[in-house]
């Protein structure tokens, strides 16, 4: 039964409906002792998904997934509130994983994905929950939608096959496992590809959709593009007469060695689609047309096959076809982006420092980037509520929540002004106020942090080897004593090229490892965006160089602090962390006494033929192993961890999954193997059923309880 939580700002939850089964998954009433975070008080947390302002700026809605760890599965919930966080509402009570709310026929009814049919399709209901209906019928899952501007066509997202299989070529063999593969990209992330999503068209008449048209009928190709790609890839133009799509035509080895996407746009009238970036050879996605219809917008990158290039924003005049870099002034990504109402600048998020603020960018040719919000967050998903901007914000102390930027139409004093040439601070001392209002709309999880206690973040600068200054995050222990010792881990950051900012984890959660009395170091090393462009690209061909020496440089310095134990040191990560972890195991001159490695790289020959999408190895590897006068690719393959483990010489714990296909299990299974070969203490815990992530709440459980037990053995006794 779904728990009714009061809390200041939000008013309390009431209940719409009442659920039919007793084991419905909703809101978690846990107690907790000790104050003390536990996998389960992680996995007891309702996670806010898409976020959805009405159209007349009064109601938000929005989703929550809910997980349970002895049924080990989840379930999504719609919510309602008023935009100042008042009379939220929980609006569904079922199994039935409603998600990504969307107003519709001017606000007055919601629409909505439901498994209610059998199958994900859209419905709609009123905005208290009554009403429900199903506009959409199609013979398979619709996995995303959006309706026109006018309310008369839909455009949704749904897979269409397009590898032709065994038991077609073959229908005697009915019951054959075999999978016949002539080229590249057969796997991808965590499926055996058989299938790509394509965007579709229909016309709708208010309760039902007709004539249905794939827009990429035909053709191979993916849009959105896989893994991750949803309906931000997608967009109506406001005259509702195009389809702007982002699409990568490539297919096999083409596909699998190319990051070259491009925006497309497809006229609904003529049925005939025109590339509009077809110069650029790097990623262009996420197109957004501006309200008054003059403008396109979306994200680019510049040079193929470089999937961590610099993430910039784009702007085109429909008009005369005039592109501009609109975020040049702003050395690091573009990660979000959203139209302001006047179509005359850009709201956007991007890291900074280790933080993810929202700025604002003119069309003006001056160039200038405001920022708008301080403090030590990362902001998500935006969206505009009348005259405030409504916006996911999580930082390292607690998850995902809706604010409320208020007050966008008076003129306070930024943060921060980007301009060619790099940022400049302002202090907030100055005599007008240094950013705009701040509100807190939902409290989803505040019953849970009410019954903890969490540990103190700070920010530290390190000089490292090569003189430049490094960002460190240190996290304390919930009840810190300086003068007490205690166990202190190496956290190394994946990506590689993925920030260390104000990311709150349910997996590498920095809280529950300071709950277990352990001091947090995570530093920014090189490679890491919000640190300047050439930063980030110092990991490119470099794995074993400078990104590792940053690594002990942070270790190293907090080692020198009276209440950290240098004689307790660990060290974890997973990915690109995970192969730090393995190549660290063979460097690190007896300065740790415990390693966990996850999804890591163990020997660097075998990734780059393993993992699936090769542009990424050739870029980060620098190219193939057998290109012996290529210096870069010689480099790093010479760095591959499996070349040192003659020096291991500490205990080691090895996770992966093997539904993990841009890292293959036998990476772990390998180093675990070494590791007993060598006589070095080591455990391997593997996941049948998970990917590169760990998803399943009981295997998420059993991954803390072994992460923690395998810590403990070697750092606290």
């Amino acid at each position: 039964m779904a728990a009714t939580m009061t809390c200041g700002a939000c008013g309390s939850i009431q209940n719409s409906d009442t659920p039919d089964a007793e084991d419905l998954i909703q809101r978690s009433d846990i107690r907790i002792e000790n104050r003390r975070m536990t996998p389960e008080a992680l996995w007891a947390m309702g996670r806010i998904g898409s976020v959805a302002p009405s159209p007349d700026g009064k109601q938000i809605a929005y989703a929550v997934t809910y997980y349970s760890v002895p049924q080990n599965k989840s379930n999504s919930e719609l919510f309602v509130m008023n935009a100042d966080g008042s009379a939220n509402t929980q609006i569904t009570h079922s199994a039935l994983r409603e998600n990504q709310p969307a107003w519709i026929k001017g606000g007055q009814k919601l629409a909505y994905l439901s498994t209610e049919s059998g199958s994900s399709q859209v419905w709609e209901m009123n905005p208290d929950g009554s009403g429900k209906q199903q506009l959409t019928n199609y013979d398979g899952d619709i996995e995303g939608f959006s309706f026109s501007p006018d309310g008369k066509k839909l455009l949704f997202i749904a897979q269409v096959k397009t590898v032709q299989s065994t038991k077609d070529k073959y229908p005697d063999l009915d019951k054959t496992t075999g999978i016949i593969v002539t080229d590249l990209m057969y796997k991808h992330w965590d499926e055996w590809v058989t299938t790509a999503p394509h965007p579709f068209v229909a016309d709708f008449d208010g309760s039902a959709i007709s004539n249905v048209t794939d827009i990429l009928q035909g053709e191979p190709y993916e849009s959105p593009m896989k893994p991750f790609g949803g309906i931000e890839q997608l967009a109506w133009s406001p005259d509702s007469k195009e389809v702007a799509y982002t699409c990568r035509k490539k297919t096999g080895l083409e596909y699998a060695i190319s990051t070259n996407s491009d925006i497309y746009i497809y006229d609904l009238a003529s049925k005939q689609t025109r590339n509009i970036t077809e110069e650029n050879k790097g990623y262009d996605t996420n197109p957004q047309y501006s309200p008054d219809g003059k403008y396109i917008a979306w994200q680019s990158m510049e040079r193929d096959g470089y999937e961590a290039d610099w993430n910039r924003l784009f702007v085109m005049d429909r008009q005369t076809g005039e592109k501009r870099f609109l975020s040049k002034g702003f050395p690091s990504n573009v990660d979000a982006f959203l139209w302001n109402s006047d179509s005359q600048s850009i709201f956007f998020t991007g890291v900074w420092h280790g933080m993810t603020p929202i700025y604002n960018v003119s069309l003006k040719p001056d160039g200038w980037i405001y920022q708008l919000t301080n403090g030590l967050y990362d902001y998500g998903s935006i969206a505009l509520c009348g005259k405030d901007l409504i916006a996911t914000r999580h930082s390292m102390s607690e998850g995902d929540e809706i604010y409320a930027i208020t007050d966008l139409d008076s003129k306070p004093f930024p943060v921060s002004l980007f301009m060619e040439g790099g940022p400049e601070r302002f202090s907030s001392t100055d005599s007008i106020r240094p950013d705009y209002p701040v509100k807190q709309l939902t409290h989803e999880n505040q019953h849970i942090y009410d019954q903890l206690d969490m540990g103190r973040v700070e920010g530290r600068w390190m000089k490292t080897t090569d003189g430049k200054q490094m960002l460190t995050w240190v996290i304390y222990p919930p009840k810190f004593d300086p003068n007490k010792k205690y166990p202190t881990l190496l956290f190394c950051e994946g990506g590689p090229q993925s920030p260390v900012s104000q990311f709150w984890s349910y997996r590498w959660n920095f809280q529950i490892m300071a709950a277990n009395d352990y001091i947090i170091v995570a530093p920014n090393r090189r490679g890491l965006p919000g640190f300047g462009v050439e930063w980030n690209e110092a990991i490119s061909g470099d794995y074993g160089g400078q990104c590792m020496k940053d690594y002990f440089t942070a270790i190293d310095e907090m080692a020198k602090e009276p209440f950290v134990d240098k004689d307790r040191l660990g060290c974890v990560g997973a990915s690109f962390g995970g192969f730090s972890v393995y190549w660290l195991a063979g460097h690190h001159n007896k300065r740790f006494k415990a390693f966990i490695a996850h999804d890591g790289i163990f020997n660097m020959e075998m990734q780059y033929l393993e993992t699936e999408e090769k542009w990424f190895a050739n870029w980060d590897m620098g190219g193939a192993y057998w290109e012996k006068h290529n210096a870069t690719a010689q480099r790093t393959f010479a760095n591959s961890p499996h070349k040192f483990v003659d020096k291991w010489d500490t205990p080691i714990l090895c996770i992966h999954g093997e539904k993990d296909y841009r890292i293959l299990a036998n990476q772990a299974m390998a180093a675990f193997d070494a590791a007993k070969m060598r006589g070095v203490p080591a455990e391997l815990l593997i996941y049948p059923d998970e990917n590169h992530w760990v998803l399943k709440p009981q295997n998420g459980v059993l991954w803390q309880r072994v992460f923690f037990e395998w810590l403990d053995r070697w750092l606290k006794k």
